[in-house]
């Protein structure tokens, strides 16, 4: 039996009906990661990028790219956001960023979660093109890798 796509009505795109599903709490934290060198590294943990704080404008436009991701994304629901907590690591070669987004609403927060790490990410970028560019001006160090979803979780029933 071949499943109906839902985002299809008589091969138009629409946008699907949420209006029955129950209102819950929910919640999905997304993950990704860019690769720099690692004197790249060094000068963004000593605050010595010439844009200036690297992590906190990534932080910031991450929660921008969370709160717009319905206007960015053509299917998807505007939803009431309760919380986004956008956290980085360093790891050898890499700063991984790692973003809960929270709701109470009638749908998931997955694609808002996945937005805001690659908002985040390309903010990295950015930020820092001047210090990974080489003679040539490519970026033989950089790239954007591993964005997914490490959780989602649909709650309890609110109202």
């Amino acid at each position: 039996m071949e499943k109906k796509l839902s985002h299809l009505k008589d091969d138009r795109a629409i946008m699907v009906d949420i209006s029955s599903k129950d209102i819950v709490d929910r919640r999905a934290t997304a993950v990704g990661e860019i690769l720099l060198s690692d004197r790249t590294i060094e000068k963004i943990k000593n605050g010595t990028i010439e844009k200036g704080n690297v992590l906190a404008t990534a932080r910031t436009a991450a929660i921008l790219g969370v709160k717009r991701t319905a206007e960015m994304i053509p299917m998807c629901h505007q939803i009431p956001i309760t919380s986004v907590d956008v956290d980085f690591s360093f790891r050898e070669g890499a700063i991984v960023a790692t973003i809960e987004v929270r709701s109470v609403g009638r749908t998931g927060v997955e694609m808002e979660a996945l937005t805001g790490v690659s908002i985040a990410l390309l903010t990295v970028w950015d930020m820092v093109k001047s210090a990974e560019k080489d003679d040539t001006g490519n970026y033989p160090n950089t790239s954007i890798k591993n964005i997914s979803v490490l959780e989602k979780i649909k709650g309890t029933k609110t109202n």
